[in-house]
Formats: C-alpha cells, structure tokens, sequence
C-alpha cells in the first residue's frame, strides 16, 4: 500500500508543480527579471563594462529550467507527503484520505513556507551577498527544523491536555506552545537584511508575494489531489471480495 500511495504522492507533486510553475512564469519571473536588470546595471556601472551574458539565458532559466527545477522538487515534496500520510492515517481521530491529506497540505505550508519566511522572507536575485550565502542557507533550513520540532512539541501537549480540559482548549494550549517556541527561535536565529537601500521596494513586494502565492498553490494542489486519489486507492483496498 505505501508503494502504491507514494507514487502517488509524487504524480500529485509534479501536477503541483506544474500549476506553480505556471503562475511563477505569470507573476514572479518579471519581478526577477527586473532584479537582475538591477543588479546587472549596478555591476556594470561600477566596473566600467557593458553588462555579459549569464552562461545560461533567462529565456532557458524561466522555461525548461523553471519546469525541471519545478518538477523535481513537486516529485520530492509529493513522496515525502505520501509517507506522511501513510504514517498519519488512522493515527489522526477519524479523519477520512481527503481531510487528512488538506490537513497535512496545510502544516506544511506552515512549517515550509509561512514559518521560515516570517524570520527569512525570500528575495529576488541583486539582494544577498555571495559571501553569506552557506549561513543565509544554514540559517533558513535551521528556521524549518525548528518549526517542524515547534510541531511536534505542540501536537505531544494537546495529546497530554485533551483529556483534562477538553479538545479545544487542547487545541489552544498546542497552539500557543507552538507561537511560543518559534517566536523564541526567531529572536535568537541571527537577523539577515542585505537589501540594496535603493532597490526597488515594489518588486521585492511583489516577488516576496509571489513567493508565498507558489507554495501555497503547490500544498493546495498536492493536498487536493493525493487526497482523491489515496481515497480512491483505500476504499479500492477496502472493498469486500
């Protein structure tokens, strides 16, 4: 069963990131071709020489570039989410395939997206110097393994309250221990701010948003889709002989 729901998974992934890849094309590939006219115009003016071609054009990067990358991480994205799911199913109260494929969409959009970008917000190519880019990393996928603990942590306390006060109540001590822990985290994790004072604040706005508006369809698009079709699959597997 796990093999049959993780391809799954990855066929929901790669649907999602098609539909992702489309509206980045749409929206956030003129914010970034307007950030690398930036940058190539600052570079240029201060080393006194027109500006060169990057080794690979920006009509191979926003096309076949964009789907590959795309695709590649919607099919790791959507494999990881089947194993979740498999792992979670029947664990998680009564729960049916598709509730609990949009609840599991929508965590990880939390943990992946919102989360991290509340202390690290995703900028444009011209904003971030070369030499800090391994602690810019660091620092981010460090933002996500604490969010994903900050998880877990609140999902082991509303286990251990819901008895005595009841499932809401449960719901919002998790919640709050959940806040509490990453607003920790963030005030402690190093503040990063390497935005050029003249640069544009309407496209790092716009590709900012564009950002959020791409991981959003894709968790919503992996959660709707591998939701049908595990459904399909378990009721298949649960159907009397």
């Amino acid at each position: 069963m796990t093999k049959d729901l993780l391809w799954r998974g990855m066929l929901a992934g790669i649907l999602a990131a098609l539909f992702a890849t489309l509206f980045a094309r749409v929206y956030a590939e003129p914010q970034v071709d307007r950030a690398i006219a930036f940058e190539a115009a600052h570079e240029a003016h201060a080393m006194g020489r027109p500006e060169e071609e990057p080794p690979v054009s920006r009509a191979v990067q926003k096309s076949i570039g964009l789907a590959t990358a795309a695709v590649l991480y919607g099919a790791a994205i959507g494999g990881i989410f089947s194993l979740v799911f498999a792992y979670c199913y029947g664990r998680i109260g009564r729960l049916g395939p598709r509730s609990l494929a949009m609840l599991i969409a929508l965590l990880g959009f939390l943990i992946i997206a919102v989360v991290p970008a509340l202390k690290y917000p995703p900028n444009p190519p011209a904003v971030g110097q070369a030499d800090t880019i391994q602690m810019r990393t660091g620092a981010y996928f460090m933002m996500i393994a604490i969010s994903l603990t900050a998880l877990l942590l609140a999902g082991q306390v509303r286990a251990m309250t819901i008895r005595a006060w009841g499932g809401f109540n449960a719901l919002v001590v998790s919640a709050i221990a959940f806040i509490v822990v990453v607003a920790v985290a963030q005030s402690s994790l190093p503040a990063i701010n390497e935005v050029p004072g003249d640069f544009p604040a309407t496209v790092l706005w716009k590709f900012r948003v564009a950002s959020i508006g791409m991981q959003l369809i894709l968790w919503t698009v992996i959660g709707l889709a591998f939701g049908w079709m595990a459904e399909k699959r378990l009721r298949q597997a649960n159907a009397p002989r």
